[in-house]
């Protein structure tokens, strides 16, 4: 194996206290190079995609009266409605028609996000391409025969790539404590992902769900002394729905569901790490891979892994329909087993292994790049790597990741030749 090398994120108002990257997330990787050409390059993403059978006549978008474009567009991209979580605190583009009784709707599945306000004349969507990483569009609301998403790469790139996306067009969630307008304080504040405990979560967001005698930020505002006061009477936490604070009148569902904010979170450092290691790879010189692609590819295999994962200190629990849609959308082995199914008792997933593995994006890394991390997770998997971040893995769940993997075929030959 190649020597690493650490690289500690700077410290900022989203900074937390956990294992130092492998890579240098303040390092923004150009995404101009000639072997990435992220401004020119033909996106080949699900909405560019949805768009080319719009302009074929093959797909028409209906337009609702109330919410415009969105429920098609959901609809057409298989984004489930249950998805649904709202975000109150003013980090947005549209922030100016934000507020915590009128919070900002997101919708996701593993490779899109959607976004809603209501009274807006446009709505914003995310999607990961598998070459180029995270590509921005708006949809205009109003009403036309053939809807056109155009691209807001240069506006959404101030924010959607640095180091909170490590370095690459990508996506992050963030928990701030949002004064009365819904705007941040400026500290304490954090970047969130399955890393992060439950009480650094979510402030600025309404959440809906069960997550027992464990705390989080969600439901609230903020005085300027530090008192808390929530957005929901007398209670804040451990409700299933949200109304009639916040009604399914005026959004899709009555919900901001917790689990789906666990998946979204997960996800959104997964797919950065993804294009991270897509972007050194195809950068890199000929000949041996370099640090900068080792590195991201065992950051990406220590994410993948979960093995800093923060443990629930109680269990979770969201609504049935948003669970039934997230694991309905995972490929099954011969077993009926799944890298989609939950686990949500001490920790996210049952199987701790990300879903991502078995996605386009994965499966685009380039071949010598691919194949390291293909190697390596041999390795893990079948117990030849002890080192301390992948010891706490428990040989039953490294079985039963290597024979889910394997059935699926996303790691072809070497999985099989370790065994």
């Amino acid at each position: 194996m190649r020597p690493l090398l650490l690289f500690a994120v700077a410290a900022t108002a989203f900074a937390q206290s956990r294992r130092p990257s492998l890579i240098d997330e303040l390092r923004i990787l150009p995404s101009e190079h000639p072997a990435i050409d992220y401004w020119n390059a033909r996106p080949n993403d699900a909405v560019a995609q949805l768009q080319q059978r719009l302009e074929s006549g093959e797909t028409k978008l209906e337009h609702d009266p109330q919410f415009g474009y969105l429920p098609a567009v959901l609809r057409a991209l298989a984004v489930p409605v249950s998805s649904q979580a709202l975000v109150f605190s003013k980090t947005s583009f549209q922030a100016v028609r934000i507020f915590p009784r009128v919070p900002r709707a997101i919708y996701h599945n593993d490779t899109i996000s959607a976004g809603y306000v209501r009274g807006s004349e446009v709505m914003e969507l995310a999607s990961l391409d598998p070459k180029l990483g995270v590509v921005f569009y708006t949809l205009s609301q109003v009403k036309s025969a053939v809807p056109q998403f155009e691209a807001r790469t240069t506006e959404c790139l101030s924010c959607h790539a640095g180091p909170a996306t490590a370095g690459i067009p990508g996506l992050f969630v963030r928990s701030v404590r949002p004064d009365r307008s819904g705007t941040p304080d400026r500290a304490p504040g954090f970047l969130t992902d399955h890393r992060s405990p439950l009480d650094e979560r979510w402030g600025g967001w309404y959440v809906s769900g069960r997550n027992g005698s464990a705390k989080h930020l969600g439901n609230a505002i903020y005085e300027r002394s530090g008192a808390e006061n929530s957005l929901l009477g007398s209670a804040r936490l451990n409700l299933d729905t949200l109304e009639p604070y916040v009604t399914s009148i005026d959004y899709l569902t009555g919900t901001s569901d917790i689990v789906s904010l666990m998946t979204l979170e997960h996800q959104t450092r997964m797919t950065n790490l993804i294009v991270r290691l897509n972007y050194e790879a195809r950068m890199a010189p000929a000949g041996p891979l370099p640090a900068a692609v080792t590195n991201a590819a065992e950051e990406l295999l220590r994410y993948m892994l979960f093995t800093d994962e923060a443990p629930l200190t109680a269990p979770v629990s969201g609504n049935k329909e948003y669970r039934e849609a997230f694991e309905s959308m995972g490929r099954k082995d011969k077993r009926g087993r799944s890298l989609h199914q939950l686990d949500l008792k001490t920790r996210l997933l049952r199987y701790p292994c990300s879903y991502m593995v078995d996605s386009e994006a994965f499966a685009e890394i380039p071949a010598a790049a691919l194949g390291y991390v293909k190697g390596r997770l041999a390795e893990i998997l079948d117990g030849k790597d002890q080192s301390p971040e992948f010891a706490a893995i428990a040989p039953a769940d490294r079985k039963a990741i290597r024979e889910i993997l394997g059935d699926l075929g996303v790691l072809g030959s070497a999985l099989k030749s370790s065994r």
